[in-house]
């Protein structure tokens, strides 16, 4: 099938802040390649206050996962509406694969047979070719390598947009260091850091660096209480963001001289706003599910052992990120100064607008 202007296309990719993110491209470039298609993309109500207002996404489907058999029929009647000519379904499980089906779509695509889970060819009628493991932003590529759309130049779009700039100056007014944003938890424990090294961690930036610390993220149980650690034990109380809407934790983002993150969705966010990002990375593989095309030399990699071939590993492994040391990220700190203009980016991110 070949998209045109005119075409209506669905995304089907419901959940995780980071997988929308490695999306964005992909709906940039189908909008490059024909303007006037028309996007609909099907999501969670938390990713979907990230994309809205999207310039390259025209319509938004909402899926409340906890609405039952109910939220699947609501779905289903709006897709329906809206008569789409193409599904892309990039999320292999099985809610997306009866989503995909029920839009009525005459052409869904979806992943080969080998990567697919949960039944998921089921419910498509075409696929991608069979592929190797790779970056999971390159294997949303391979969608639009089917379809015959180039991915390249890479953009997100993700922002900030011209409306939010002055919440953004008004936030960062009147702080005297550059900031380094921290990403201190994940949804996952097998993924975050000891509480106690990033209380060391604010204090090593903050007196060796001169660099005024920001934690953001969420308010999960454990976020707040790697907060109150290192409230209780950093000498240098780090300013808090925790909790900010998405939106608002993009610009934050944007305005960071630095970003430090655990593997969760703000790191791909810093990447798509092009902010220098150490990640913390040891349950998942970071060959597959880091920084995507940049500030591979910043990563800490505690997923693999010396000498270890694991490019295509997809196993998950518990316990790695109690490897990481404090002086491990002041050595990526240091290296950030050298290689990224000493760290203080000049106005916003390259065509983050």
């Amino acid at each position: 099938m070949q998209v045109r202007d005119g075409t209506r296309v669905a995304i089907v990719m419901l959940s995780a802040i980071g997988d929308a993110v490695h999306v964005l491209p992909v709906v940039t470039a189908l909008k490059r390649h024909a303007p006037g298609c028309h996007i609909t993309w099907v999501l969670q109500p938390g990713p979907a206050s990230l994309v809205r207002g999207h310039p390259a996404v025209d319509d938004i489907v909402i899926f409340h996962r906890r609405g039952g058999l109910g939220a699947f029929r609501s779905v289903a009647r709006e897709l329906r509406s809206r008569r789409c000519d193409l599904v892309i379904d990039l999320q292999t499980s099985l809610k997306a694969g009866i989503i995909t089906l029920l839009s009525g779509a005459p052409v869904r695509l979806g992943f080969d047979r080998a990567r697919a889970k949960d039944l998921n060819t089921l419910f498509t009628n075409r696929r991608i070719h069979a592929g190797r493991n790779q970056h999971v932003q390159d294997q949303y590529f391979e969608f639009l390598a089917e379809l015959g759309i180039e991915a390249r130049p890479v953009e997100w779009l993700l922002g900030p947009r011209p409306d939010e700039r002055a919440a953004q100056r008004t936030f960062f007014t009147g702080i005297e260091r550059p900031v380094v944003s921290l990403v201190i938890a994940t949804s996952n424990p097998h993924k975050d850091w000891v509480a106690e090294r990033w209380a060391a961690l604010v204090d090593v930036l903050y007196e060796d660096f001169g660099l005024q610390p920001l934690l953001v993220g969420g308010r999960s149980e454990r976020e707040l209480e790697t907060e109150r650690v290192i409230m209780e034990r950093a000498r240098h109380r780090p300013l808090s963001a925790l909790g900010a809407p998405l939106r608002e934790l993009v610009w934050q983002l944007d305005g960071s001289a630095l970003v430090i993150s655990l593997d969760t969705g703000p790191m791909h966010m810093a990447v798509a706003l092009r902010r220098p990002v150490i990640a913390l990375m040891g349950y998942n593989n970071p060959r597959r599910i880091g920084p995507y095309d940049r500030f591979h030399d910043l990563v800490i990699d505690a997923y693999g052992d010396e000498g270890e071939d694991y490019e295509i590993s997809r196993a998950h492994r518990p316990d790695r990120m109690q490897r990481i040391t404090v002086d491990q990220v002041a050595e990526k700190v240091r290296l950030w100064q050298q290689r990224y203009r000493n760290g203080i980016p000049e106005g916003p991110a390259p065509g983050s607008d």
